[in-house]
């Protein structure tokens, strides 16, 4: 979890009194109140969930394979180009 901030928006959920006592229990089992418990599940999937989006590794021959498609030049894709050319749905008639 990030180093401790001062702690100033407030977050509002409904939730049934069922997933509430899960809460509470898993919260209890780590020895944490239910607010740490909640802060910290929901902001680890958050990162679980970003970590795609933000960095992605590559070994020595993908990044070389990588590094050939980003070079490459664009390809033609005779459909798209019809599409493009093709009144939009948005537009007045």
């Amino acid at each position: 979890m990030q180093p401790h901030t001062t702690r100033s928006d407030k977050i509002d959920l409904r939730l049934s009194v069922q997933a509430k006592q899960i809460l509470r229990n898993a919260a209890m089992a780590s020895n944490k109140s239910m607010s740490e418990f909640v802060l910290e599940s929901a902001l680890s999937r958050a990162e679980e969930t970003l970590a795609d989006r933000r960095s992605f590794t590559l070994d020595a021959k993908q990044w070389k394979l990588f590094m050939a498609a980003l070079d490459a030049p664009a390809r033609e894709l005779p459909r798209l180009k019809k599409l493009f050319q093709e009144k939009s749905v948005f537009e007045s008639e």
